[in-house]
């Protein structure tokens, strides 16, 4: 089950031995409320002897004196670790089929120098989606040829950019932008390294705003017969042998991604398998060899204690296995492959804490016991907690764009208490601004109290916005011990020198 599973509420039950007939159908009541369900959280966040959350060493109610609330916390070890983990478990995976895997770290996930620094020590590349992390790519010292461009819709601007800098590869998504990468780098006297994106065709389970491997999306060239004006000739095909004959471009391979959040292995072994073949077909038609095969990332993080995500060594393998059997079948020599994890380097690696605000219960219509003298079950209500936190939609932005499901624990103490159905909410003037929507709390939860999203660290941060002219949180990066901005979180004096009335009073 992934974390955009869609919600069924649970059949009445005793509501003395089980949940809330409210609830959805995959969340149980924990055994205890306190534990922490080790899947969802970096390693070195633990309870301390006083019950109350830390993270390598440092409790949560420092962090907030420090640094305040809402505030997103990421283990700068866990980050790492992670990182090398892919490395590491790729390479091995891969050595006897093309030596080694390129890693790209997906920065769009979560971005900043420092980020950037790490992933580079770590021996992992960077794939970027716009001319402003190409900046902060450069500020963190990176080098360019160590660094991707994505995007369907890079300026002229992007793509001078990307040739100053050296850029590794430059990911075409289109013709046009196929002609106009190849134009620029000519008139510079240049040549820029291009992969070819292409859209195979694969469904992955997951919801559709982030599945991107299908026909109808704005992502990619197509391998349909059917995409070109020419009779039987595909986008793909149209685009390889464009690329090949132009004098601005050296094309290395081709790119794939098939989407987002996803713990099911069939779409990626498809995926693989479907590029290959048009790569064997492509050196066998028009004798061109293409060395380089991206097979994108996407790979699926626990959000809540139903999700089950896969080890990257076992990743590795599974992928390993494809590529080594598909290359042997078509008989064509394994091109150097390319992964792109990001959420599953740095997801889990951070939580974001907020401070408790308003709570309050409301009574919601829902299934009820049957009764004997009836002919159907009775419609009776039942109880919700709403747990109002001081951040909300505009640092995670998730849960209303995907229906993303979040956890959420006590963090600044443990709680005797009884389980609570809760749903967290933000502040935002919108009843869409939900942070977690089905949660068990401890039903003594107060105003004052912290509290712990885990997961937070891809795309929240990357996707917050301004919304009520809040202020977007900081990100503190914590190693042994010790806590350091790494994102200074924004003031009201932050935005009001962006208005130009006031900045001119």
């Amino acid at each position: 089950m992934t974390a955009q599973t869609p919600r069924t509420v649970a059949p009445a039950t005793d509501p003395q031995t089980a949940g809330s007939p409210l609830a959805p159908q995959w969340l149980g009541v924990p055994d205890d409320l306190n534990h922490l369900h080790e899947p969802m959280w970096a390693a070195g966040v633990e309870r301390n002897a006083a019950g109350e959350l830390s993270i390598d060493g440092m409790p949560v109610s420092a962090l907030k004196e420090e640094f305040g609330t809402p505030l997103f916390v990421m283990s700068e070890t866990d980050f790492r670790s992670r990182a090398r983990a892919f490395k590491d478990s790729f390479d091995e995976a891969f050595a006897d089929i093309c030596g080694g895997v390129d890693v790209y770290y997906a920065g769009k996930s979560f971005l900043c120098t420092a980020v950037v620094r790490w992933v580079d020590e770590e021996g992992l590349r960077l794939d970027t989606a716009s001319g402003g992390e190409l900046a902060v790519a450069a500020r963190g010292g990176i080098a360019g040829a160590r660094v991707a461009l994505h995007g369907n819709n890079k300026s002229d601007s992007e793509i001078n950019r990307a040739l100053d800098m050296g850029l590794g590869r430059i990911v075409v998504d289109s013709l046009a932008e196929l002609d106009r990468v190849g134009t620029i780098a000519a008139a510079r006297n240049a040549v820029a390294k291009v992969m070819l994106r292409l859209t195979p065709g694969v469904h992955a389970h997951t919801h559709e705003f982030i599945a991107t491997a299908h026909e109808d999306q704005k992502f990619g060239l197509s391998m349909a017969a059917d995409s070109t004006d020419r009779t039987g000739l595909s986008a793909a095909e149209e685009a390889v042998a464009a690329a090949s004959a132009h004098p601005g471009i050296d094309l290395l391979g081709l790119h794939c991604h098939i989407g987002s959040q996803i713990f099911e292995p069939d779409g990626f072994a498809l995926a693989a398998k479907k590029l290959l073949t048009f790569q064997a077909a492509v050196q066998s038609s028009y004798g061109i060899v293409l060395p380089e095969l991206d097979l994108g990332g996407g790979y699926g993080i626990a959000y809540t204690p139903v999700d089950t995500p896969r080890p990257p060594a076992e990743i590795a393998q599974a992928m390993a296995d494809v590529v080594r059997s598909t290359c042997r079948e078509l008989g064509i020599s394994a091109p150097r492959i390319s992964i792109e994890p990001g959420r599953a380097i740095v997801g889990t690696s951070t939580f974001t804490l907020y401070e408790v605000g308003t709570l309050k219960t409301v009574r919601v219509d829902g299934p009820g016991v049957q009764e004997e003298a009836t002919d159907g079950p009775a419609s009776v209500t039942h109880p919700r907690r709403y747990v109002s936190v001081d951040g909300g939609m505009s640092d995670n932005a998730r849960p209303v764009l995907y229906d993303a499901d979040y956890s959420a624990v006590l963090a600044s103490r443990t709680s005797p208490a009884a389980p609570a159905l809760s749903r967290v909410v933000g502040k935002h003037c919108e009843s869409g601004d939900i942070v977690v929507r089905d949660v068990y709390l401890p039903e003594d939860v107060a105003a004052g109290d912290l509290l712990a999203v885990p997961g937070t660290g891809a795309y929240c941060w990357a996707l917050s916005s301004n919304y009520n002219y809040l202020a977007r949180p900081g990100v503190v990066a914590v190693r042994d011990g010790a806590a350091r901005l790494i994102v200074r979180g924004e003031t009201e004096e932050d935005l009001l020198n962006r208005d130009m009335g006031v900045a001119s009073a």
